[in-house]
């Protein structure tokens, strides 16, 4: 399993779903699929935070920040675990620039399958290079 048309699909599939639940403001969505090394993950939501997935399906990679809804109308940016806070964001795109700024090498485009079956690929292909078309650094 690798990144394949079908993969492709998956992700957009995974952002018309948070897209259509509701449970992320719009506007964070819109910077959010705007930036196309975000564009590339798998989207999912919990508690109203929007997450970042390298695979496509569940159970879904942990090593990306999330972001958080504020009480005052911003955003929390906290991540990739769940006691790791990164700062607190005025708008959507200081949000997203924060995760971007934390992408883990060779995190996209997103691997379709699981988190497990992403790992094994990766064991026995090695760690991709920065610059090439499978990572957040190059491709788009």
């Amino acid at each position: 399993m690798h990144t394949t048309p079908s993969g492709q699909a998956r992700v957009e599939a995974g952002w018309q779903k948070v897209r259509d639940d509701g449970r992320v403001r719009a506007e964070l969505l819109e910077v959010a699929y705007a930036e196309p090394r975000l564009r590339r993950l798998f989207p999912w939501t919990g508690m109203g935070e929007l997450h970042f997935s390298r695979c496509t399906e569940w159970p879904w990679t942990w090593d990306i920040p999330y972001i958080q809804p504020a009480a005052d109308g911003g955003y929390r940016v906290s991540g990739p675990r769940r006691s790791e806070h990164v700062g607190p964001a005025a708008t959507a795109r200081e949000a997203i620039a924060m995760v971007v700024e934390r992408l883990p090498p060779g995190c996209g485009p997103a691997f379709f399958g699981t988190s497990e079956e992403l790992a094994a690929h990766e064991a026995t292909t090695g760690p991709v290079l920065a610059g090439t078309q499978d990572t957040c650094d190059g491709g788009d």
